[in-house]
């Protein structure tokens, strides 16, 4: 972590102050708030997607996420308001509109109003397809008297030994 004076002399160096950004064309804007654009990596944590910035951070740069379609692996990129965002987090792909520019981590109910998933629309079957039928879990066969005893046959066995 860098010092309050080494942070205002490497901003210094390139001619913004804290709390501006510049932009593409060189012009200096206050605040990611007022321009309708925020850094992804800040984004993806604001909306609860990562838990950390740094793991945020770690999606984008490992491949795990897309800015409209593109892949991204800078976390300074840029989001704004209709952007499209494509995240795998944990084995499954979420599919997130931009829908607001967050100002802080708020609780969950806040994060929601930041982005609109189009994740459910994306992965809904037709509903004369097979996928669409739910699919039955069965437990894994398991031999009488092999392994551990499961839940049902401790209580059997206590009710036998009379604990």
């Amino acid at each position: 972590m860098r010092s309050r004076k080494c942070t205002k002399v490497f901003e210094a160096a390139r001619g913004t102050r804290e709390g501006q950004i510049r932009d593409e064309d060189d012009t200096i804007e206050e605040g990611a708030e007022g321009s309708g654009r925020q850094r992804l990596d800040k984004w993806l944590w604001y909306v609860r997607l990562a838990k950390t910035r740094s793991l945020a951070q770690k999606l984008i740069i490992g491949g795990h996420v897309r800015l409209n379609r593109e892949r991204i692996i800078k976390p300074s990129q840029l989001v704004q308001l209709g952007d499209l965002v494509g995240v795998l987090v944990e084995q499954r792909l979420r599919l997130l509109r931009v829908a607001g520019i967050g100002t802080r981590r708020g609780p969950a109910p806040e994060a929601a109003l930041l982005f609109e998933d189009l994740t459910a629309v994306a992965k809904t079957p037709p509903e004369g397809s097979e996928s669409a039928k739910p699919v039955e879990e069965t437990p894994a066969p398991r031999d009488l008297g092999a392994g551990r005893p499961t839940k049902l046959e401790r209580r059997q066995l206590d009710r036998l030994r009379g604990r």
